[in-house]
């Protein structure tokens, strides 16, 4: 049975340098090294691990998957190395956080760079991931703890996937209809008479927003045109920007929708509010980026996951199915 005393850190470390580089000869002159001597130790230490770590079928040094898993293991081990030494010899060496965020696939591109703009102006590093996915693909991220937060637009089933997960209402605001200058000269009047027979571009029925436009449309008896309706919203302000209807957008990204589409915003449409859930798989947030996610919304939008009386996470939150119990 292997040991870890049996383990040469040496020889791992040329493996290490050989799969960054993917390239044995790269990988010797920044170690000063014969090509020969470096593929021999990577062979020993294949030896000593008792398997194949290059797939060797192939004139390029591609790993084979265990390949790939020791090599994840080495970069930490490296990594971590390096600190060392920076903390040895007085640098201030500190070690970046790491914030894997998965986002609902409806979520507007503006309203998720506004969300995470205070992640990246931590003083602390922050290695961001961003994935996009839908609910159920981020619910399973979240059990698998592949993703460290999910940030939402409508409260996710947690229950139904067997998830043990945690939602905080951390943002809502208004609804915005946003048009160019030429459609509103074409369509005058107040915001229900421009609507109604007016080209518009819809989200497609998947969506939050979509079912509150419907509703919204039909309680106020407006028959738009519906020219297209997009699964992605910054294609769907793109044609909005180049006239092909109107659009809806959430208030909060007013400003960036204007100046990036060259669009007016021309009413609010009122009993319609979108919100964004942030959702984890703890009950107090633990992790410093996901705080500051949560803090920096608090202090700019409405929050309506507790009272600025109660503690830094509010009131005990809820699960992500809305019971008061763990699911």
């Amino acid at each position: 049975m292997l040991d870890v005393a049996q383990l040469n850190y040496q020889h791992l470390f040329y493996f290490w340098v050989v799969a960054r580089e993917e390239s044995v000869t790269r990988a010797s002159q920044r170690l000063s090294l014969a090509p020969s001597t470096v593929s021999a130790q990577i062979k020993q230490l294949e030896g000593v691990l008792n398997t194949q770590l290059f797939d060797r079928s192939h004139r390029s040094m591609k790993m084979t998957s265990t390949g790939v898993s020791v090599f994840a293991y080495a970069d930490e081990i490296f990594s971590l190395g390096q600190q060392l030494i920076d903390e040895i010899q007085g640098k201030e060496a500190q070690r970046a956080l790491r914030l894997e965020v998965g986002l609902a696939s409806s979520i507007p591109k503006l309203v998720a760079l506004k969300l995470l703009e205070p992640v990246l102006d931590l003083d602390q590093r922050v290695d961001l991931v961003c994935r996009e996915d839908h609910a159920e693909g981020l619910l399973l991220g979240l059990g698998r703890h592949d993703i460290d937060v999910a940030i939402v637009d409508d409260p996710l089933n947690a229950a139904a996937a067997g998830t043990n997960a945690f939602h905080r209402l951390i943002t809502e605001c208004g609804v915005l209809i946003y048009g160019t200058p030429e459609l509103l000269e074409a369509h005058p009047g107040e915001l229900i008479k421009r609507l109604d027979r007016a080209p518009f571009l819809m989200p497609t029925s998947k969506t939050t927003l979509r079912r509150s436009l419907d509703s919204w449309f039909a309680r106020h008896k407006i028959q738009p045109d519906i020219r297209a309706e997009f699964e992605d919203s910054a294609l769907l302000k793109t044609f909005g920007g180049r006239g092909a209807g109107f659009f809806a957008a959430p208030a909060i990204v007013q400003a960036e929708v204007e100046r990036q589409h060259g669009v007016v915003a021309i009413g609010e449409l009122e009993g319609v509010i979108e919100r964004f859930w942030a959702v984890s798989v703890e009950r107090r947030i633990q992790h410093p980026a996901v705080r500051a996610l949560t803090d920096a919304a608090r202090g700019e939008i409405t929050i309506l996951d507790g009272s600025s009386d109660g503690p830094a996470d509010g009131p005990e939150d809820e699960p992500a199915d809305g019971s008061r119990d763990a699911i």
